[in-house]
Formats: C-alpha cells, structure tokens, sequence
C-alpha cells in the first residue's frame, strides 16, 4: 500500500468533530497531518522521521491555507478524508511531509504516530496518539 491520496476539496469534518483553529506556517493543504510549531505557535506539516516537534500531530487539516492564514483542524472525531481508505484499519503519519498511511507502511526508523482508525472506506475517525514507539 501507499500514503493515501486525498483530494483536499472533498476533505470534511463529521457530526460531533472537535476542531481547533490556528494559523498556517506555510502553504498547507486540506488533509494534511500538522503540528503546532512552540516557536511561533503557527501549524506547519507533520513527519514520523522529521524533528520532534514535527512527529508531534496536532491534527488534519480541514482547509487548504498559505503561510499566516486562518486554519482550522480536526483533532478527534470522524472526517471524510477525500481519499479511498480500508474500513478497520489503523492510519499512521507518514514519513512523507503530511500524509497519512496505512500502520503497516509505517518503515524502520520512523515514529508510529497513529492519527486514527478508517470508519468506512471514505471516513477516518480522528484519535491521535504518539506511542513513543521508533520502528528498528
């Protein structure tokens, strides 16, 4: 499998979802896994072999944004992710800057950061956790 290609447009928050809203760092797209920055507080884009700040997800974008625009994300809850998902399995923060992918495609030396569980083959319910886990 692979990172999973979202279409930003179709990116959508569910019933119940608890958002957060923040500024961007730089140009972010809608589906994007982010973390808040300490320095600047700003949302800038996750990855599970990048600095430790940056393997820290705060949450999915929900709309596309250039540096110093309003962003809103999800933090928990279901989303319809605007990409194709497998029902039942477990979707991590990718070593590629933003995306998600299935656990299994998470490689060596990379954090398991989970950012949730696919609902459905379209929604993602939203339940970071960071483990502390580094795969060997």
């Amino acid at each position: 499998m692979a990172d999973v290609t979202i279409t930003a447009a179709n990116v959508i928050a569910g019933a119940g979802a608890e958002i957060e809203h923040g500024t961007a760092g730089a140009t972010e797209t809608s589906g994007q896994a982010l973390y808040r920055d300490a320095a600047d507080s700003r949302l800038k884009v996750s990855d599970n072999d990048g600095t430790a700040a940056a393997r820290k997800v705060r949450g999915l974008a929900l709309n596309s944004a250039a540096n110093g625009q309003p962003m809103a994300i999800i933090r928990r809850g279901p989303v319809t992710i605007g990409g194709t998902l497998v029902a039942g399995t477990t979707y991590c923060l990718s070593s590629t800057p933003g995306a998600i992918c299935p656990q299994a495609d998470v490689a060596s030396g990379d954090d398991v950061v989970i950012i949730g569980v696919a609902m459905t083959t379209a929604i993602l319910n939203v339940a970071i956790q960071h483990p502390g886990v580094t795969l060997g």
